[in-house]
């Protein structure tokens, strides 16, 4: 299908804030003004644009512990995700809930999970309440290979099937569920075979090709809004960093790590835009420059911005 011009340079817009942001919570976390685990997106950022351009604003997404790049590209601002981070009251959840646990119901962010799967039957929730209130509204949930295998993965894929509800299942398959590689988890080679059980969809697609991605979750989405149920698909990817920020991977080579890197999804889409004449190289180095100046201001943000009081504590806490 036909792009867009604007699309593609939207697209490409939000590829390149995820990956600076990201480069920069690096550099926070190594210098102690980020606490806690962090858990970065950096080499997955084709999956959350492709998949979130297909959304408006008020279309749902659950997230993971890996989500900053699912929130970006679905809309959420720096700033306010780099205050979170930062434990700081303008933060998205007023500093409490920290990298794993950001969310913005006003723009669909349902919220990003520290519990593996749990997305899954969130989503499916989501989508069960714009059947009843006959919108077209949909839910994405993204999870990685590993949450495949819990019970809320085919609980919840079972009932949305069951249902037919709006909902489109992205599996981010980076390969690594943790430290253990899919070969050594699953005796399968797709997981979106595991769509065959529940009678619905399932697609494996190049999760660093943004386009593919694009397409194939619209596709998805159409048939979500058409009332006929979910669909699995699987995106191929990898993560550039460890599973969190200190994992020193030595579970991985370092020949497999600089193979994918040659499959970069920002430097191949840059590519791709530059042979269609949508994009110029000048062009491309100003984006870059602008999304550096975005996040170096979203820290300062962060930075300035004042710690929660201590009386807030149990404000905002429902379990």
């Amino acid at each position: 299908m036909a792009i867009e011009k604007e699309k593609l340079i939207d697209m490409y817009h939000r590829m390149v804030r995820i990956r600076r942001f990201e480069e920069k919570v690096v550099d926070e976390f190594a210098a102690g003004r980020i606490v806690g685990f962090v858990h970065l997106y950096i080499g997955e950022e084709a999956v959350a644009v492709g998949a979130c351009a297909n959304l408006g604003d008020d279309d749902y997404i659950t997230s993971t512990h890996r989500g900053h790049g699912h929130l970006i590209a679905k809309g959420g601002k720096t700033e306010r995700m780099m205050a979170e981070l930062f434990g700081k009251k303008t933060g998205y959840c007023k500093g409490k809930g920290g990298s794993m646990h950001i969310a913005d119901v006003d723009i669909g962010i349902l919220g990003a999970n520290g519990i593996v799967g749990a997305g899954i039957p969130i989503a499916a929730g989501a989508a069960l309440s714009a059947k009843l209130r006959g919108t077209a509204q949909v839910a994405i949930c993204f999870f990685g290979d590993g949450a495949s295998n819990t019970t809320r993965f085919h609980e919840g894929i079972n009932l949305a099937s069951a249902w037919k509800l709006p909902v489109v299942y992205v599996c981010e398959n980076n390969m690594y569920a943790i430290s253990v590689p899919q070969s050594k988890h699953q005796n399968i080679a797709d997981i979106a075979d595991r769509a065959t059980a529940y009678g619905i969809p399932g697609v494996v697609v190049d999760g660093n090709d943004v386009i593919a991605v694009y397409e194939a979750v619209g596709e998805a989405v159409a048939r979500a809004r058409r009332g006929e149920g979910p669909t699995l698909i699987e995106c191929k990817t990898y993560r550039h960093r460890g599973h969190f920020e200190g994992d020193p991977t030595p579970y991985r080579t370092k020949e497999e790590v600089d193979e994918w890197k040659k499959k970069d999804p920002i430097s191949r889409f840059k590519g791709k835009l530059i042979e269609m004449g949508v994009l110029a190289e000048k062009e491309a180095d100003e984006i870059d420059r602008e999304m550096k100046g975005e996040i170096d201001k979203a820290v300062k943000f962060a930075e300035e911005s004042p710690l929660p009081e201590p009386e807030e504590t149990l404000e905002d806490v429902y379990a």
